[in-house]
């Protein structure tokens, strides 16, 4: 049994010990079906270990996991294959238990060997089966650090079902890169334009590349190239799923250019030619590069397409087009656990007289590139007609991306949580409140532009980010501004307001537009101190539906999964979608956007969603509902233990909404995890359900909403209700928070439930105590304890008292005394009491 780098026995000198940078190959008498093939894992420890680096063929690279015992790593050979042999070529982490699997599918798994006891070093395993996708399953690890392969080597034959290579040239035509052009007249694309009088040049020196990108994930055969004078000596050939990961198929040296045909074997979405070495004292030029395809295995999933049976597209000359909206609205007013889904998608032009109702699940957005593109004269509506007037429930509803000039001048959006009102540009005024003002519990505002006064009148709280108002006229608790144009001035000590200046980070939710006939997604850029709206400017990045998995309802997770790997985004239309395994974001600047509040349901236990330690994923618009076996975590961004710097470009989650219990029995340890440095977490509602089906203090446990452990995260908008332990939990350092609401879990049976460490209940905003920085304004935590009024809390808030903490603007609120605050944050704050509703605050901390 091996030890990694001495680790036992010097643990303090563990981090300053290299990994070896050369390892000898595992001997083999014949190419592996998997090399060069398409690799996937569960996880990745860091950037230079991801799962392609086991099957490249080269003995000192590797894939390592994140560390724990239920890892796995897998590969797509490509077609069906009759495997005779598996060689496992492991690091010094090593699997001590583990499994080797086979699928037709990558769903259905059939052990070929179960591993007990291995000592590590090269595990040469006979096997006999068929299938197209082998895997290795982690049982248990060996050392305390994750799993790690040098090399997955999978042998056998593929029983004559390989097609002959394709005469097409796959990459003709095609979007086309490089490292560099010599000038404007030597463009990468000239490679691929079928010409063999254009050509692509790079400046004069090493190493440069030129890429293609296929469209989708392709079985290769072969490539051609066609070098001018200026050829590349020595170079690669290499493929990858993403763009960012690369197989090398064909490493050539002692090139003497002109034309060669090389045999490739592997799969990608992408194919580059990496030239390490110059023949001549110029650059690298090619006058042509042709990609030859072929195999019977499962045809790529392909990108774009139609958006599903859910997505109602309409134009100011839709037939009956109020009838449809009423339609919709008479199906899901009160359909606040149902399962409809439903997308309007308005194309640009002028709509008169038209009244939008917004029920549960219903979305409605502009399809211009700008607000003002579509235009309605009428309404966008949302009162409480369905809840005698009370707007607390009006949950899980959307408006995006319009203009709307209201018929009285004044328009009603009466939301409580998850309920988004974004990019609109609103001629006239807002009324947040339902009619008859009954009670309302939201909300939401970003990007947006209110020419007239906004009327909070009974809303409890509200956040409003980088938008211009012309006026507001109130606010019942906690009314928070950042970046807003026209807000009130702070005036927390004896009201409502928190404001702040600019918003520190923000990046505008991702949205769908029409190009043309063509659609599109709209990836707005990073702003920093931003102020007022980002249109019509707009900057940022137009993504064709191509480049989009255009989900549907119905799809599997195993064909999600797929698709990312192909290296393709996901669109998700509106639905709901039972995941039997979880969906991995492993590439940089994916972005996952869902339509109509599409939902997630994971079964069996698994996790919904993880997003690998990368740069700019952007997840926005759509509902995990968590499955009645307990998950633990139902979205993590990022791997355990990471630690890159993602200032430039963050990742972010936008409208990601979370639910346990409520539609049935739910249960997940922990709703979201934030592992991944500077992330953007911008308007999110985690709900433990204190109403619905599925509801009991066991019956949908959750113990935490909540947590961060990456330093430099960012939230704005942070609703988050009912847990039955922390509901925020943040150990990283320099985070901070705008706006904050939350209440307790009202069915806390008793005080002893809740008390901990000396303390009766848990904090609504924990700050570790390890946390030496940490800033956050405008903050409320309600109690409502109906199960035992008798409650006293301890504190809403629980942080560090050191000079690197700054709270600012805090409120604690009994509400009609079913339980009361003792202190506002820590020992701080006075008690709350009586049965008048009356907030405790506190305008700084310490």
């Amino acid at each position: 049994m091996r030890l990694r780098s001495l680790g036992v026995a010097l643990a303090a000198a563990a981090a300053l010990i290299a990994l070896p940078t050369t390892h000898p190959p595992a001997a083999a008498a014949e190419t592996p079906l998997s090399q060069g093939k398409s690799a996937t894992a569960s996880s990745q420890e860091n950037a230079g270990t991801a799962a392609a680096k086991g099957v490249d063929g080269d003995t000192g690279t590797r894939w390592s996991s994140a560390a724990t015992d239920d890892q796995w790593f897998q590969v797509d050979l490509g077609s069906t294959a009759s495997v005779t042999q598996v060689v496992v070529d492991w690091e010094t982490a090593y699997g001590k238990d583990y499994k080797v699997q086979i699928s037709k599918d990558g769903s259905a798994w059939t052990d070929l060997k179960s591993v007990t006891g291995s000592d590590g070093g090269v595990d040469t395993l006979d096997v006999s089966g068929q299938g197209r996708y082998v895997r290795m399953l982690g049982v248990r690890r060996a050392t305390q650090w994750g799993y790690s392969l040098w090399e997955f080597q999978v042998f056998g034959s593929t029983g004559g079902t390989q097609t002959a290579c394709g005469s097409a040239n796959a990459a003709q035509g095609r979007p086309a890169t490089a490292s560099s052009t010599e000038n404007a007249g030597t463009p990468a694309s000239a490679a691929f334009d079928g010409n063999t009088g254009t050509r692509w040049s790079s400046q004069a020196s090493d190493p440069q590349w030129l890429q293609v990108d296929l469209g989708a994930a392709k079985d290769l055969c072969a490539v051609d190239l066609n070098w001018e004078a200026a050829y590349g000596k020595d170079f690669q050939i290499q493929a990858s799923a993403d763009g960012q990961s690369w197989n090398t198929l064909k490493s050539v040296t002692g090139s003497t250019g002109g034309t060669a045909s090389y045999d490739v074997s592997g799969s990608g979405r992408y194919v580059r030619i990496l030239g390490t070495a110059r023949g001549t004292g110029y650059g690298y030029s090619l006058w042509e590069v042709a990609v030859h395809t072929g195999g019977t295995g499962t045809p790529p999933i392909e990108g774009g397409g139609d958006l599903g049976p859910n997505v109602i597209v309409v134009d100011p000359s839709t037939p009956n087009l109020q009838q449809k909206f009423d339609d919709v609205f008479k199906q899901q007013e009160s359909s606040q656990f149902g399962t409809g889904r439903y997308q309007f998608l308005l194309k640009p032009g002028t709509y008169n007289g038209i009244n939008a109702q917004i029920g549960f699940y219903t979305s409605i957005s502009g399809l211009g590139l700008n607000p003002d593109d579509t235009q309605i004269n009428g309404d966008v509506t949302v009162d409480a007609g369905w809840f005698n007037g009370n707007a607390t429930q009006n949950f899980w509803r959307s408006a995006e991306n319009l203009a709307v000039k209201p018929s009285n001048g004044t328009d009603r959006w009466a939301v409580a949580q998850a309920a988004p009102f974004r990019r609109i540009h609103v001629q006239g005024g807002l009324n947040l409140a339902p009619n008859g003002y009954g009670w309302a519990s939201g909300g939401y505002i970003a990007d947006s532009k209110i020419d007239g006064t906004v009327g909070p009148y009974s809303q409890q709280q509200w956040y409003t980010r980088d938008s211009s108002v012309g006026g507001w006229t109130n606010g019942v608790w906690n009314m928070t501004f950042s970046g807003v144009q026209g807000a009130p001035a702070t005036n927390f000590d004896n009201g409502p307001y928190t404001t702040l200046d600019t918003t520190p980070v923000s990046r505008e939710k991702p949205f769908l537009y029409l190009d043309g006939s063509t659609y599109k997604v709209f990836v707005p850029a990073k702003r920093t101190n931003a102020r007022g709206v980002s249109w019509p400017a707009n900057a940022g990045t137009s993504l064709p539906l191509d480049q989009f998995y255009v989900v549907k309802p119905g799809a599997t997770a195993t064909t999600i999964n797929a698709a990312l790997a192909q290296g393709l985004n996901l669109l998700f239309t509106p639905g709901v979608y039972h995941l039997d395994r979880t969906i991995d974001v492993t590439r940089a600047d994916t972005v996952v956007l869902g339509l109509g509040l599409a939902t997630l349901i994971p079964d069996n236990g698994v996790d919904a969603m993880h997003v690998a330690d990368v740069d700019g994923v952007k997840l926005a618009g759509f509902l995990i509902d968590a499955g009645p076996v307990n998950s633990d975590t139902l979205l993590r961004i990022g791997d355990p233990g990471a630690g890159a710097d993602h200032s430039a470009d963050p990742t972010s989650m936008q409208d990601v909404f979370v639910r346990i219990g409520g539609a049935g029995p739910g249960l997940a340890t922990n709703s979201v995890v934030v592992n991944s440095n500077n992330v953007i977490i911008d308007h999110t509602w985690l709900w433990r359900a204190d109403h619905g089906s599925g509801v009991g203090w066991d019956t949908n446990r959750a113990d935490y909403g909540l947590r961060v452990n990456g330093d430099d995260v960012l939230a704005t908008g942070l609703f988050v209700e009912h847990f039955n332990k922390y509901d925020v939990y943040w150990s990283g350092e320099r985070g901070r928070t705008i706006f904050f609401q939350n209440e307790k879990a009202y069915d806390a049976p008793n005080a002893a439930a809740i008390t901990h460490d000396g303390i009766v209940g848990y904090a609504a905003y924990k700050v570790a105590d390890s946390v030496t920085a940490h800033e956050a304004w405008g903050l409320g935590s309600y109690c409502n304890y109906t199960s035992d009024p008798s409650i006293v809390q301890a504190h809403g808030f629980q942080v560090p008292t050191t000079a690197g903490i700054k709270m600012h603007d805090l409120l604690v609120i009994s509400l009609g005394g079913k339980g009361q605050y003792a202190h506002v944050v820590n020992s701080t704050g006075a008690a709350t009491s009586g049965t008048d509703t009356v907030p405790s605050k506190v305008t700084s901390f310490p």
